[in-house]
Order: C-alpha cells, then structure tokens, then sequence
C-alpha cells in the first residue's frame, strides 16, 4: 500500500537526456500558438457560440483566467523537474505513484483523443476547401461511420452526413464509410515527428507566422462588418436583448468546446528534454503563449458574434470562414483564404499532439509503468519512434469508428482534471532556494485572501443572478439541474478550501487555480462523468496488472 503514494524524487540539476535539446524560447512560444490556436478557433468555436450566445466571451475570460493560473503552477514544475512527462512526472513528485499513473493515462486520453477530434476538423475544413475549387470527395469519404449513422436516425438536417448513409457502398451488409482525409494526415504527421523534434519544429513556426497573418487579417476585416445589435440578441424564453441569450447555463455548457482551445499548452511541458535551458525557457514560453492566445480569441469571438447572430453557428464547424459566406458578409476572397489557412492551424495543432503523446509513454515507461519498448530512442533522429507509431495507430483506428461531439466533450473533462492535479501538487511541494535566471512561482498567504475572493465572489454572482441562487437545489430542472447540483459541490468544496488555507497558510496562486478549473468541471454532464469514469477503471486494472509489479520505484 506504501508503494501506492510513494513520491519519486526528481533532481533540479539533473538535466541529461537521450533527446536533442533544441528548442528555444520563442520555438516554445510558436508550439504553444501552434497548439492553443487551431481547433479551437476554427472548428469547436462555432459550436461554443451557438450554446453560449455572445456571453461565451466570459467563458474565455474564465478559461483564459483558470489556464493562467495553472500554467504559473506549470512552470513551477517545470522549473524544478526538467524532464519529460508533463503533468505525469509532477504528480509523481507531489502525489505518488498511484496517482502519477491517473494522470499519465488522463494525458494518454488527452492527446489520443484530441487528436482525434483535430483530424475530424481538418478534414471539415480540407474537403470544404476542395468544395470552393470544384473538386468533391465522396461523402462517405469524408464523415466517420457513427456520424453518419446518428445524423440519419436522428434526422439530422445535414445533408452530407444523411448522403454519407444513404449513398455509402456496401461490404457484406455493412456501409463502407470512413474518413480519408482525417486518415491520411495523422499518418502524415505521424511520420514528421518520427523523423525529428528539428524538422518538426522548423514546419510548426512557419506555419504558425502564416495562421496569426490570417487570424489578424480576419479580425480586422470582420470588424468592419460588425453589427452591434448582434451582441444583445432578443432571448426566445424572455424576449428581451441580452448579452447571454441562453443564461448563464447556456453559457457554461459550451466549456468544452472553449476549454478545447486551451489544452495545448499543457503539451509544451513535456518538450521538456528537448528544451535548452528548460528551467528558464520553458515556464516564459508558456505565459507568453497563454496570453496572446487568450487575447485572440476574445477578439475572435467579439467579432464572429458581432458579425452573424450566435443561433446561425448551429452545426456550423467552420465558423470563421462562414462568417465571410454570401448568406454573411459575403467577401469571397476572405472565405477561401480563412479555409486554407484553417488547415494549416489545424495540422499544427495535430503536430503539437502527436509530439507530446509518445513523450508521455517515454517517461511512464522509463518508470517501469509501461513497457520497455516505449523507451526506444531512433538512434539516427533522437526520437521515441515506437511510442509515435504507437501514437499514430491509437489516434488512427478510432478515427474509424467514433465521432467528434463525444471525443471533444471526452478529451475536455481529462484535461481540466489534470490541470486539478497539478494545481493541487504545487501546494503540497517544499519550498526551495530560488536560484537567478530561473522561474519562482511567488508566494502569497492565502489565508484571509483567499477567503475572501471566493465569499466575495458568491456574494457579487448572486446579485446579478439572484434568482439561480434562490433555485440551487432543484436538481431535477432538465435544463439547469445537472449544473446547479455541480455548482453547490463546488461550493461545498471551495469552503473546505477556505477552511485549509486559513489553517495551513497554503499560497494563493496555485488556490485560485485549483479553484478555476473546479469550476470548469462544473459544465462537464453526467454522460461525461460517466465515460471517464470508465477511462480510468480500465487504466487502473493495466497499472494492477502491469506497473504496479514492474515499477522501478518498487525495486528500490
């Protein structure tokens, strides 16, 4: 049972490593954009407009805020654990094995999924580009089996995913149906972080200076076009212009589709080995990236929700070339440029991924937690080759048969829970000696602060929303329920938060950030729960099974 919590301990000075050390600053920076800005923006941002209305811009403030905070608790870490393995490595340092082991396999599920969901998007967005040359793929090339099954028993008013089913040729008594595109680049991919962290890093910044040209383009151009009444839309239960159209549950329920946009800087930490200088560079290259990104998209949003009223983003998972369509604003040069240059920000953000996935099995392996195979190092480009191909089989197989509205809501919840862990694990590490020129996470005493942010907080939300605080515990509400019960747990929660600060003194930086995201799961449903409750029964029976008998932790 000891073994179960027993903490590794890593050395701050310990900076070897069988990879190439190459990256610098502004490289961490670039993959960083490279990861936050792609998906988000151009895929799952329509789908977040449409639940939350103009008001999803609190969401991204919230998630902005939530993010900063658990990046400073990042760069603690990362400054003081050099090494490959993300949130993995430091849950091993503050939590123990067992948990070291949740974490590791919520960041397989992380990154295999989102993965995924990306390669879903950029084949949205390469067939629809195809589409504005002439050129058309079959559509039962380009949709996923269990899409095009649900649209056509639901009725779905889509009318490629119903001409998927209806025209898909038949193997046997079964419809041939598969995404091409989203298959081929994740095999593309595959093979680019195979051949090298060098290459892959030369691509990703070229490409990332041609999405922020783009992205700068589009919010300049649509903000001509903006229509203020857009921004108050009437609400259809009260009738009257409001800011969040669908209140502040509507607003909340988009938090996957928002917090999808920012699971990518999680995945710079486990550059780590393959950073210069890490102690130093990557904790900057982190914040930097999380505050332009945050700033872009709330200028993105500001403009897709000024240009077209947020009821028309229904289904639509190209928003930010939508928005220049005729039925729109009708500038046709700005539509055909927004979706090429979609598919160059979304193959990044696939870049991104499918590097920080095998570096995730590299460093359990290297605990003896998985097998040894997943350490192997190419001896000519210095990366883990058994653990990418092994990365690009895991994302390409479900590709076949799952669909993207379950995989977003799947990869959201595992994130945000990681992100818990490692807010949580900076409270319980030592303090240290600060050293000049590396990061130091400052310290604040939380004890009267902190509960006084969070009281205060409760007392200013329920004078705008009175009436949400009036109705918290009718939990069988079938719109509101589910996210008033969440919301009184997470009060429950963050009092005893305010009661342990107040006796333990803990540091308010990394409070608020274990805060943030507890509040972020409060949007999550019980299907959510649900599945990744079943995520992590069957990675707990491998680690009982495998890396409880071969940790190397044991054998110490």
């Amino acid at each position: 049972m000891n073994q179960l919590f027993r903490r590794k301990t890593y050395s701050e000075t310990d900076t070897s490593t069988n990879l190439l050390r190459v990256l610098g600053t502004w490289d961490i920076v670039f993959f960083g954009i490279a990861a936050i800005i792609g998906a988000g923006s151009f895929s799952s941002l329509g789908e977040a407009v449409f639940r939350g209305g103009p008001g999803v811009i609190l969401l991204y403030l919230i998630c902005g805020f939530a993010c900063g905070f658990t990046a400073l608790c990042y760069a603690e870490f990362a400054s003081r654990i050099p090494t490959a393995g993300s949130a993995y490595t430091y849950a091993y340092a503050s939590f123990g094995e067992l948990i070291a082991w949740v974490i590791g396999w919520a960041l397989i599920m992380e990154y295999s999924f989102g993965n995924i969901y990306v390669a879903f998007s950029w084949s949205d967005y390469f067939t629809s580009f195809l589409e504005r040359l002439g050129m058309h793929i079959p559509d039962y090339l380009t949709c996923s089996y269990t899409e095009a099954k649900k649209a056509f028993t639901n009725g779905s008013e889509n009318k490629e995913l119903i001409n998927a089913w209806v025209n898909a040729p038949l193997l046997g008594s079964l419809k041939f149906i598969v995404d091409i595109p989203a298959l081929v680049i994740n095999g593309l991919i595959t093979w680019l972080c195979y051949r090298g962290v060098k290459e892959s890093k030369n691509f990703n910044n070229s490409l990332v200076i041609l999405k922020l040209a783009v992205i700068v383009l589009v919010i300049l151009v649509g903000f001509s076009y903006i229509n203020t009444a857009n921004w108050t839309p009437v609400s259809l239960e009260t009738g009257i212009p409001s800011f969040m159209p669908n209140g502040f549950a509507g607003v909340m329920s988009a938090v996957s589709g928002v917090f999808f946009a920012y699971i990518g800087f999680d995945a710079l930490s486990v550059l780590s080995e393959e950073t210069k200088d890490p102690q130093k560079t990557l904790p900057k290259g982190m914040i930097i990236s999380l505050v332009l990104c945050t700033v872009i998209y709330i200028a993105l949003t500001l403009v897709l929700t000024g240009m077209v009223d947020y009821r028309k983003f229904d289904g639509i998972g190209d928003p930010l070339s939508f928005i220049f369509e005729k039925t729109n604003a009708n500038v046709a040069w700005m539509e055909l440029t927004v979706s090429f240059v979609a598919i160059v920000a979304i193959t990044t953000v696939l870049l991104v991924f499918q590097m920080g996935q095998p570096r995730i099995w590299y460093a359990m392996s290297r605990d003896g937690l998985m097998p040894k195979k997943f350490q192997d190092v190419h001896p000519k480009y210095k990366t883990p080759s058994f653990a990418t191909i092994v990365t690009g089989i895991v994302v390409g197989v479900p590709i076949i048969f799952t669909d993207k509205s379950f995989i977003l809501d799947f990869t959201s919840i595992g994130t945000i829970f990681a992100f818990v862990l490692v807010c949580a694990g900076v409270l319980m590490l030592p303090a240290k000696e600060k050293i000049k020129g590396r990061f130091h996470l400052p310290y604040i005493n939380g004890k009267i602060i902190f509960p006084v942010i969070f009281i205060g907080s409760l007392v200013g939300f329920h004078y705008f929303q009175p009436d949400f605080f009036d109705h918290l515990m009718e939990w069988s509400d079938p719109k509101e329920g589910e996210f008033k019960a969440s919301i009184f747990f997470f009060i429950l929660i963050n009092l005893g938060l305010c009661v342990l600060t107040f006796i333990k003194n803990l540091s308010l930086i990394p409070l608020i950030g274990l805060s943030s995201c507890l509040y972020l799961l409060t949007g999550m449903s019980h299907e959510n729960w649900f599945y990744f409750g079943i995520w992590f029964a069957i990675g707990l029976v491998i680690y009982f099974c495998y890396g409880y008998k071969n940790s190397k932790l044991r054998k110490i």
